[in-house]
């Protein structure tokens, strides 16, 4: 019992800390109602005559300096703590560096914006898709060379399951259960097997439109595609169509704005011609639409197709479509 009283008085001479909680139980073992020394003095008249007196010294020098320690320890802690009656609260507080938008989700944002004024709504779909879906529905037939415009992702295990190439598959999957009239965007991640490069990416963003009504005419489409580039590239914005093809629309055309840099007089972003191709679009194919179980005697429609890292080159000037996807900070704070 001696011994053991003699090895705790060495542990409380070695004892140090800086933690105010290892501090507390420190005292708890030592000098709690169920410490150490409340347990020596229980044990007190059990000791042997001839030994009380030495027995007694040691417990009475274990409190001492178990006490003496804690009090040492706590006048430390105090010592080394902050005096707040000390700080200049004038002083300003740390700074944060702050995130900021990235330029796609500005640019799909200000495109969502200006076409739900105009009544669209918000559609989204699967990134892994089938082939009826990204292909057959859309007037793609097997072995159609076509199919070679987009060179695709497919499931090694499954060739029917493919990283989609465009949007378009969500509004197969619109049309497939919402009747007509159909007014919906579909903005989403798209997937090609292209080399990357300054002007191209395996990944990149997409907003297509999709309007099926009666009556719908080319004239309708125009005039939605000039509200549109006005609306996000100024009203000074001049647009040109230029006849094109695309399977699922018949006419089909696509769509330059006058260079947001140089106004149209030219310069070698546009190539010294004044124009910036920033669209597809057409008339929705009869195909398109009896494949998709919508009376095409009855309805018309118009498409459209829109690369969203495109657009936010043409409009803040960028010209590595890299910088989107690199996450360098020095280029989002721009934003």
């Amino acid at each position: 019992m001696i011994d053991k009283i003699k090895e705790l008085i060495g542990e409380v001479e070695l004892f140090k800390t800086n933690n105010t909680d290892e501090v507390e139980k420190f005292r708890i073992k030592f000098l709690g109602k169920k410490g150490e020394v409340a347990n020596f003095f229980t044990q007190f008249k059990n000791i042997p005559n001839d030994k009380k007196k030495e027995f007694g010294q040691l417990v009475n020098q274990l409190k001492n300096s178990s006490l003496k320690k804690v009090n040492e320890l706590l006048e430390n802690l105090k010592k080394n703590s902050v005096d707040t009656n000390k700080l200049d609260l004038s002083l300003p507080g740390d700074s944060y560096k702050l995130g900021s938008r990235h330029p796609i989700s500005i640019i799909r944002n200000e495109i969502i914006e200006i076409f739900t004024r105009l009544g669209f709504t918000i559609s989204e779909g699967p990134e892994i898709e089938d082939d009826w879906h990204v292909f057959s529905a859309l007037n793609f037939p097997e072995e159609h060379p076509a199919r070679d415009m987009q060179d695709t992702f497919f499931i090694e295990k499954n060739p029917d399951i493919l990283l989609r190439t465009h949007t378009s598959s969500v509004q197969v999957r619109v049309m497939d259960k919402q009747q007509a009239p159909i007014r919906t965007i579909s903005p989403g991640r798209v997937f090609r097997n292209e080399a990357i490069s300054a002007r191209a990416h395996c990944i990149f963003h997409q907003v297509e439109g999709l309007y099926i009504d009666e009556n719908v005419s080319f004239a309708d489409l125009k005039q939605t595609l000039f509200y549109f580039a006005k609306e996000l590239f100024g009203k000074d914005t001049k647009l040109r169509f230029r006849p094109s093809f695309f399977p699922f629309t018949e006419p089909s055309a696509e769509v330059d704005i006058s260079c947001t840099l140089c106004g149209g007089k030219g310069c070698n972003v546009c190539k010294y011609t004044g124009w910036l191709e920033i669209l597809g679009c057409g008339m929705v194919d009869p195909n398109v639409l009896e494949s998709n179980n919508i009376d095409n005697e009855k309805y018309t429609g118009f498409a459209f197709g829109m690369g969203i890292e495109r657009i936010a080159m043409l409009k803040y000037g960028i010209k590595d479509l890299r910088l989107f996807f690199e996450n360098d900070i020095r280029f989002l704070e721009q934003f």
